[in-house]
């Protein structure tokens, strides 16, 4: 007698357990074989499918060239800032004040007028946009213009910021240097014609290769790309940006060496109680940084007032620069060598207070006065001129348990620099990569929070953000603004014939209309006004001439799909 089939879970024969002699283990090879090819089908296949379409090997490709690149033009940067300070202070290393000091007084007054006046003519007659370009530049590149940046500019910009540092303008390297990173990046984007997820992966490679070439900081360089230029972390864009950093320190090292950018001291907190004294550094330091972002923004303004020819405002800038270079030479060009004076603790009080006054009226007297420039290296001054103080005055209200205030320089350092740029774990690991300074994290992390949550609480946004907004572009209120800021009616209009387009037959004489430059915050807001599902697309040129159609349901379509893509590309 045969035993009637035992129905399985779901009822059925099909699901009947065979005898336990035929039955093959729940987890045998055979399942296990069966698993991995389904694995394999559905979701091996669709990744891999997905890694070519989006041709993520390419880009892996071309960030390592584009990481090699960055370091060399990071390199002949440097060279030429080299070329132009020999004749006038006989060294091209970046010892600038203390060759200055054995410099003539009247050489250090007009050195920074003739670059000056070089700088100036440049602007007038060979830079696009009269001023030199940097990092809001390169976020704006990202956020608004498809990654693209003209390569006439990127390396006209170049120049003017290497001869204005060169003849001892008050500014920073590193922003002009992610610039060209950035500009070669774009040039290898438009070449292999990417898709925009992938340009905007490379762009931040080209900005991750600089900052890491130019620190010597490549774990920063990482952090930076993602942190300002991209502002997210996803997975994907995280290893080309490591490949094209990793590529632009080994030729950094290579030809300069592998070495911090400041020798210091062997420092250690001495004491758990000046946990407290570090945080009001970070108060300290704040106000550095509000008061610095100020300055660069009320003398911008001053110079806007005065109407004077283009060509003549670095002219003007260089001497005031020189005039004040003339007693404290420390002021001149990028101010590695005053920074690291403070943190071996060679600078006396008043000095460090003279210094921290001067460099902010100098480097905000170079920005307004168009030379070429960033502001990370005299924030990072700031920093170290500010801590270094706070230090020798810890120490004479508590010197039983303050430490040296060499290492309040550096804390200083990283929160001046935190604050101004809106970038507070890059600069962080920038700060420990530049001194190799790894003991005192907790304490440089408390001041970095307090300065850079005070600074937002003030000014709302770090300061290539608030660059952006001064050019009416808002990025700090999310990509929902800024997409509905960008994207233009002529991306999801319905076109028309050529026939139909002669005229504006059929609307009314006072009908609303839009072009294809309008946004997608004006569409809606005409559909708003109008109650109309269908707006009129006339020609941007001549508005007599119909171009096309759009729905209402079609601009938000266009409008979510935007925002899907932003979302995704966050998360992959």
């Amino acid at each position: 007698m045969v035993d009637a089939p035992h129905p399985g879970r779901h009822g059925g024969d099909e699901t009947a357990t065979p005898p336990a002699d035929e039955t093959e283990p729940r987890y045998g090879v055979k399942r296990a074989i069966e698993w991995l090819i389904h694995l394999f089908r559905d979701r091996m296949i669709p990744n891999l499918r997905e890694f070519h379409n989006t041709r993520q090997l390419l880009v892996w490709v071309i960030a390592l060239f584009i990481g090699i690149g960055s370091a060399y033009l990071a390199i002949v940067f440097r060279m030429i800032i080299g070329v132009v300070q020999l004749p006038w202070l006989g060294t091209t290393t970046e010892n600038v004040y203390s060759a200055a000091i054995n410099t003539h007084w009247w050489v250090i007054l007009l050195a920074p007028a003739v670059g000056g006046l070089i700088v100036g003519l440049l602007l007038q007659y060979v830079q696009p946009g009269g001023r030199a370009l940097g990092v809001a530049d390169v976020i704006e590149s990202r956020a608004l213009l498809g990654c693209r940046i003209p390569v006439k500019a990127g390396l006209g910009s170049a120049l003017i910021s290497a001869i204005s540092l060169g003849a001892g303008a008050s500014a920073g390297r590193e922003g002009p240097v992610v610039h060209l990173g950035a500009t070669l990046a774009s040039y290898l984007e438009d070449a292999f014609k990417l898709p925009s997820a992938a340009r905007r992966t490379l762009l931040a490679c080209g900005v991750a290769a600089a900052v890491s070439a130019s620190f010597n900081a490549p774990i920063a360089g990482v952090l930076f790309a993602h942190e300002v230029i991209l502002a997210h972390y996803a997975l994907r864009a995280f290893v080309p940006i490591v490949i094209s950093s990793v590529a632009a320190t080994v030729i950094a090292r290579i030809h300069l060496g592998h070495f911090p950018a400041f020798f210091v001291p062997d420092y250690s907190i001495s004491s758990y109680w000046e946990f407290p004294a570090f945080a009001l550094l970070g108060l300290t330091c704040a106000g550095v940084a509000i008061a610095f972002q100020f300055t660069i923004v009320a003398s911008d303004r001053i110079a806007r007032s005065v109407d004077v020819p283009l060509w003549t405002r670095p002219v003007v800038g260089g001497l005031m620069v020189g005039a004040l270079a003339i007693s404290f030479p420390h002021i001149l060009g990028v101010g590695y060598d005053a920074m690291d004076d403070a943190l071996k603790q060679q600078l006396p009080l008043y000095l460090l207070l003279i210094l921290l006054i001067l460099k902010t009226v100098a480097t905000a007297i170079t920005l307004a006065s168009r030379f070429g420039g960033g502001v990370f290296s005299p924030s990072l001054y700031l920093g170290a001129m500010c801590g270094g103080a706070f230090g020798l005055i810890a120490a004479g209200v508590f010197p039983e348990v303050a430490s040296s205030h060499g290492l309040y320089a550096i804390v200083g350092m990283g929160a001046v620099a935190a604050a101004v740029l809106g970038a507070p774990i890059s600069t962080t690991l920038i700060v420990f990569e530049l001194t190799g300074g790894y003991e005192m994290t907790i304490a440089l992390l408390l001041a970095v929070s307090m300065s850079t949550g005070v600074t937002q609480a003030i000014h709302g946004q770090g300061f290539f953000l608030y660059q952006l907004a001064s050019r009416g572009i808002f990025l700090k209120e999310g990509p929902h603004k800024h997409i509905s800021r960008s994207l233009k009616v002529g991306h999801f209009m319905i076109p028309i014939d050529e026939s139909v387009s002669e005229g504006m037959a059929g609307l009314e004489e006072n009908a609303t209309w839009l072009t294809p430059d309008d946004t997608v915050e004006a569409a809606l807001r005409a559909f708003d006004r109008t109650g109309n599902q269908r707006l009129p697309v006339v020609e941007s040129a001549d508005t007599s001439k119909l171009a096309g159609w759009v729905d209402h349901l079609d601009t938000v379509n266009a409008y979510n799909k935007a925002l899907i893509e932003v979302s995704e590309e966050e998360h992959k």
